[in-house]
């Protein structure tokens, strides 16, 4: 079983709109509502996919209930750890060009108490795992190493993990060797401190990422593909040229593909071509929606991987 932890989930509201300009008006096309969260995002993906999950995460508040609510209707296998407070609300507003802009709150304040039982709960898992997925932002109150602890609980345990977080807590994570660890372009910028520009800085920020301590990088590039630093070399797998409708979440259904795929065959090469096409096949969608299986099979067979000396 894929195990994902949401330690700041969301309410995750989308407008379309009709165009984003500066000072201007825009119209609104659709707005919906849906449970929100990295992990949840992956435990949706590899859901669809047919494999096996369980989404981990906090739930607080009135936002909490109405975000349980959207799981028990989307029939997604979650478990609840509850805290005080009420979990965030973000907003996401895209265009039908593609232009996306993100409001997220900071999310709610957890006691030491309600961290140590997020842990205990994470670790309570472990032994009918075969992957833990530890994805996206800590709220206050959650130290930055708690993703270093989970990481080290899951290996003792003989469990693969993959981290996608940023700051600190992608900092002091990778330090315990996690399987995978999956950062975009702006989360390796701000964790290596330089900027990114070239073929050549990815190549380069990929291996200098693995040489921090995980055993794989995959460095997500948005329409560029992915950069997959392995124990067998570098690879890149470059998509198709396809329209981004909603770019948002697309990094999420690249790790979750990834994962999905390794649980099947344990190719990290094929697996990276999987994410990739998951990614683009997602972006092409309204709204914050992932690709079915079918959808990303199709951009699948177009992704051309190619082994960098």
């Amino acid at each position: 079983m894929i195990v994902t932890l949401t330690i700041n989930p969301t309410i995750d509201r989308v407008i379309s709109v009709d165009r984003l300009a500066f000072e201007d008006r825009a119209y609104i096309n659709s707005s919906r509502e849906s449970a929100g969260g990295r992990g949840i995002n992956a435990s949706c993906v590899i859901h669809s996919f047919g494999g096996q999950t369980l989404a981990l995460l906090i739930c607080g508040g009135e936002a909490g209930k109405r975000l349980e609510a959207h799981l028990q209707s989307d029939g997604l296998p979650f478990q609840v750890v509850a805290v005080e407070n009420e979990i965030r609300t973000n907003l996401t507003i895209t265009d039908k060009h593609g232009l996306t802009v993100n409001l997220n709150e900071v999310g709610p304040t957890l006691s030491k108490a309600e961290v140590t039982l997020v842990e205990r709960v994470v670790k309570g898992t472990l032994d009918r795992a075969s992957w833990l997925m530890i994805c996206g932002s800590t709220p206050p109150g959650v130290p930055p190493e708690f993703y270093g602890r989970l990481i080290a609980a899951a290996r003792r345990k003989k469990v693969k993990t993959l981290l996608h977080a940023d700051g600190e807590p992608l900092r002091q994570g990778i330090e315990e060797r996690p399987t995978v660890a999956t950062p975009n372009q702006q989360e390796a910028e701000r964790l290596l401190g330089r900027t990114l520009l070239t073929r050549t800085h990815y190549l380069e920020a990929a291996e200098r990422i693995r040489s921090m301590g995980p055993e794989s990088v995959l460095l997500s590039l948005g329409s560029r593909g992915a950069v997959g630093a392995f124990r067998e070399g570098l690879f890149e797998a470059l998509p198709p040229r396809v329209d981004a409708v909603c770019p948002i979440g697309a990094g999420d259904a690249l790790s979750a593909a990834y994962t999905w795929a390794m649980e099947r065959k344990n190719d990290a090469v094929e697996a990276l071509r999987w994410g990739v096409a998951a990614g683009t096949a997602s972006a092409r969608l309204p709204g914050m929606t992932f690709a079915s299986l079918e959808q990303t099979r199709e951009i699948y067979r177009q992704v051309e991987l190619r082994r960098s000396e």
